[in-house]
């Protein structure tokens, strides 16, 4: 058969167009099928192959097929047989044809289930984007899903890509430097066809010799967007506070919520789109990034797991929002000081850098007290099967060893590229432009 990727949407929860006797043929063990898709403008057929790991699109010229169907009385039994091999010989047609069909297909569904997470992320358009909890869940699971999708769309650079971004742009405010955050905000915003200008340290001068107030409302003249990743979380309540265009957090000392879009999508990606039932343990700081990826993680229905050492535990305001966010979707939340506690029963093993920005005085300290949270393959073995790692990099040797990082249980560099499909989703929801 003919495989392409699997569209980034639970095709499942779509009605479809149902021919009412291709639908019974379509149910034969043989081809596992659950749904068809039949468009005027193709008049093509796409059969949804459910397999144990991942969702196959299979195509099939429908003209041929219905044409012997509408032939047999209603009532008579199907030539199981015969159908076999009509569909056997339509997958050998000529791979040009093949192409063409699977290009209408991709246009089609695309245009079909675009509507679907467009409706989920139409609440964002207009709004700042600030932490994890502030979404609804189908808001959430949209975003992801227009990540998957821009993907789809953008990381086959040979075809013509739509630019509904074009004549947008973002001002990219930096206190703290970042590779990936830079690198993923400048490319995402070039291919949606919009502009990203850079302000670091030395090109702007927030809160210093302008105050924030002022400086919100100049950029807003100019851009369309604001991205900010500062020191305070202060900082970026007050940017949005003054702001008439979208705010982004890139980060704060608080929250990293574009951080846990990257997280959750590289999940969906490994294991499915139904992350319900999954065990997420933390093991190290009780900082920022722990912070959206336990509120994210319980609001996809998986459990958390933290594991800190004294004196750096979790945010308690975050922890206890983590905790009733948790209550409504069946969800559990453990925390401990001992590593080992944490990852018993964990699919999901994530940790950070020990010492942040700005705390570089505190590494001696730091180093001795988190002796033991070290992820390695002793720590990994004590999770269940097919456990996998998270990192939001940069990593440093002592937080995770080059066995477990390099690993087929990591998947660290999957989730950096991912930082650039999830900012296009909230910046094009944001512009009200997510499809």
């Amino acid at each position: 058969m003919h495989e392409f990727e699997p569209f980034p949407c639970r095709i499942e929860c779509h009605s479809h167009q149902i021919c009412g006797r291709m639908h019974q043929f379509l149910h034969f063990p043989w081809l596992r099928t659950t749904h068809v898709l039949q468009t005027e403008e193709t008049k093509i057929c796409v059969v949804v192959n459910h397999s144990s790991e991942k969702q196959y699109l299979v195509v099939v010229p429908i003209i041929p097929f219905l044409d012997s169907m509408s032939n047999q009385p209603k009532d008579s039994k199907l030539n199981t047989a015969g159908l076999k091999s009509q569909v056997d010989n339509m997958f050998k047609a000529s791979s040009a044809a093949v192409k063409s069909v699977q290009t209408a297909v991709k246009s089609e569904v695309s245009k079909r289930f675009a509507s679907a997470y467009a409706n989920n992320v139409k609440g964002l358009e207009g709004k700042h984007f600030m932490s994890i909890d502030q979404l609804s869940n189908a808001e959430l699971q949209g975003l992801l899903e227009l990540s998957h999708h821009f993907k789809q769309l953008y990381a086959d650079k040979s075809g013509k890509v739509p630019k509904p971004l074009d004549g947008h742009s973002v001002s990219m405010i930096f206190q703290k430097r970042s590779t990936r955050t830079r690198v993923s905000t400048e490319t995402g915003m070039s291919l949606l066809g919009g502009h990203a200008l850079f302000l670091g340290p030395n090109d702007i001068q927030l809160g210093v010799n302008e105050s924030m107030r002022d400086t919100a409302n100049v950029l807003s003249r100019f851009n369309s967007l604001i991205l900010a990743r500062v020191h305070a979380h202060d900082d970026v309540v007050e940017l949005a506070k003054y702001s008439n265009v979208p705010v982004i957090n890139a980060l704060s000392d608080l929250h990293h919520p574009l951080q846990t879009l990257a997280d959750l999508m590289a999940l969906q990606q490994h294991f499915g789109h139904d992350l319900k039932g999954k065990t997420v343990a933390w093991v190290g700081d009780g900082n920022n990034v722990l912070h959206d990826l336990m509120l994210g993680s319980v609001k996809m229905g998986m459990n958390i797991h933290i594991a800190t050492p004294t004196g750096y535990e979790p945010n308690p305001e975050v922890l206890a929002k983590t905790k009733e966010l948790a209550a409504e979707n069946s969800a559990t939340v453990m925390s401990t000081t001992v590593a080992d506690d944490a990852v018993k029963g964990a699919d999901v093993i994530v940790t950070d850098t020990w010492v942040s920005m700005g705390q570089e005085e505190e590494y001696a300290k730091r180093m001795q007290e988190f002796a033991g949270y070290e992820v390695n393959a002793e720590l990994m073995g004590k999770a269940n099967d097919g456990a996998v790692f998270l990192h939001c990099l940069p990593r440093h040797p002592e937080e995770v060893t080059d066995e477990v990082f390099y690993s087929d249980a990591s998947l660290v560099f999957p989730e950096a590229e991912n930082r650039m499909w999830t900012v296009m989703a909230v910046m094009a929801a944001q512009l009200g432009r997510a499809t």
